[in-house]
């Protein structure tokens, strides 16, 4: 027999907030951690993947028994800035009409529009170590007063580094209020600093079964190390809705995972640790709107980002750990709705992704990349629904004497193809896509790196050279990979077949415009 939030014995004010976000069921972690505190007001560790409600699971019991005072009641420590964003909002959003005030304090913003927004009344303060101990220096903050102190992400906090602070900011803090720390794994650190500071405590897990998700399909494609970035650009073409995060390893390749989906004219952005703040509350913003539906991210980067109908993750870097790959898919496959996660795994990579099953208990299948002819035939039955769609929906009245005219003096399938080949390019012929080479398939030396005498000074960026490319030789950009354009001149590097018409059409009136670089 499922239970909803009405067990809990909560005010009516909290069911018809959760109502209004359409939750009427907890998640197994509120299901164990709300009733649990409401009713021994015990001290507890709650552990559970990133995305299983754990926000909630410690807002709800707070928001409830929060006693008013003018001193800050509550206190909930987050590893990143846009946690702390999201555990505001999530706060906000179950407070309702209550007379209470939730701060979010973070670097990387106004110190002073914080230390003003503190002082007006603040209940709940949620931010980063750091800047909570700058204001604490300042005498902004008092902890001398709290009900609540809240760990949030506690094993992403000792992985960044957090721990001294994290036991300064404790030192500050009365005897007798409670404690909740929050984590995805259990490392001894956390339980050190739990028995340090929490005396007696109660661990409430949610269990292995209910680490992976079973709205998650999770597949793996066995790819080249060279062939991954067509892989992706595959999955990205086939899946006509996608809406997802692609994880990467570390920075650089984030950058250039981004770059090359620019590139190809992808709505794309990227969240990494250098990425300013103002650029990253720009880019989550756009991205919760779907004005931008690829993010490539880095794991750190991606913590606090909460969206429940991202239709993918893709790991296109394998996870050195199982704890890793479960975090990353916990992103989709949420709220009730279906998602897919899928990893890129190299033939030398094979052992890892083993161990990644073995200990999160995932089953994970191979599949194919997906075919060209696949891809083709996917765009086509969406701008066929799209068609239906525009007819349906716009008003094209006004073209129709135009469209007489043309179907009046052309043949109509011909004209068709004509303004389709016009808007399309090559988007639906199968030889404007680069092969890629099936699992262990030895690797071909069929690409070749070619100078091209064009560079920044004559107003070549990516893309511009790839519509010279395509302008003067016909040539698909899904062919042309690790563009990187100079002061001068350019270096791209192209199939042989590619490279031999690209030389020819080229080098037609300036026979050293383009050359085989030299390694």
């Amino acid at each position: 027999m499922s239970i909803s939030f009405n067990d809990f014995n909560l005010s009516a004010e909290m069911i018809a907030a959760l109502a209004e976000k359409g939750f009427t069921q907890p998640s197994p972690i509120q299901a164990l951690v709300i009733p649990e505190f409401l009713a021994e007001k015990a001290n507890i560790i709650g552990q559970a993947q990133t995305g299983t409600g754990k926000t909630a699971a410690f807002a709800i019991p707070i928001i409830e028994s929060i006693k008013k005072d003018g001193s800050i009641k509550a206190i909930v420590l987050t590893p990143t800035r846009e946690l702390a964003v999201q555990v505001c909002e999530e706060m906000y959003s179950l407070i309702g009409k209550r007379d209470l005030r939730v701060s979010a304090v973070y670097g990387g913003a106004s110190i002073e529009n914080q230390v003003r927004n503190i002082k007006r009344g603040s209940d709940i303060i949620v931010g980063t170590p750091g800047r909570i101990m700058d204001l604490m220096e300042r005498g902004v903050i008092n902890l001398r007063n709290l009900e609540f102190f809240v760990l949030d992400e506690a094993d992403e906090m000792l992985n960044m580094g957090f721990v001294e602070d994290i036991e300064q900011i404790l030192q500050t803090t009365n005897e007798g209020k409670n404690m909740l720390f929050f984590s995805a794994t259990m490392p001894s650190s956390i339980l050190q600093i739990a028995k340090k500071y929490m005396g007696k405590f109660k661990t409430l897990k949610v269990e292995n079964k209910e680490l992976t998700t079973r709205l998650t399909e999770q597949i793996y494609f066995e790819v080249r190390e060279g062939d991954k970035f067509e892989a992706l650009c595959r999955v990205l073409d086939f899946e006509q809705d996608f809406f997802g995060i692609i994880f990467c390893r570390t920075k650089v390749e984030v950058d250039e995972v981004t770059k090359h989906l620019k590139n190809r004219s992808y709505a794309v952005d990227s969240l990494h640790g250098d990425i300013t703040q103002s650029q990253r509350t720009k880019t989550l913003a756009e991205f919760k709107e779907k004005i931008v539906n690829i993010l490539v991210a880095t794991d750190v980067a991606a913590r606090g980002i909460d969206v429940n109908d991202l239709t993918h993750v893709i790991n296109y870097s394998i996870p050195q750990e199982a704890e890793s790959y479960v975090h990353r898919i916990g992103r989709t496959g949420r709220a009730g709705k279906k998602g897919i996660a899928i990893t890129f795994v190299t033939p030398r990579e094979m052992s890892r992704l083993g161990m990644i099953k073995k200990v999160a208990k995932a089953d994970i299948k191979k599949q194919e990349v997906p075919q060209i002819k696949d891809i083709i035939k996917a765009k086509e039955e969406y701008l066929q629904a799209c068609l239906s769609e525009i007819i349906a929906e716009v008003d094209y009245t006004n073209y129709l004497t135009l469209a007489q005219s043309i179907l009046a003096t052309n043949n109509p399938e011909v004209a068709l193809a004509a303004l389709l080949r016009h808007q399309y390019q090559d988007e639906f012929i199968a030889e404007s896509y680069a092969k890629i080479e099936q699992g262990r398939t030895p690797v071909s030396g069929d690409n070749v790196k070619l100078f091209i005498g064009l560079g920044k000074k004559d107003g070549m960026n990516p893309r511009a050279l790839l519509d010279v490319l395509h302008q003067s030789c016909k040539t698909p950009g899904r062919k042309v990979r690790d563009i990187r354009i100079l002061e001068k001149f350019s270096f791209v590097t192209v199939p042989l077949d590619e490279a031999e018409i690209i030389m020819r059409k080229m080098n037609h009136k300036n026979k050293k415009m383009v050359e085989v670089a030299k390694s």
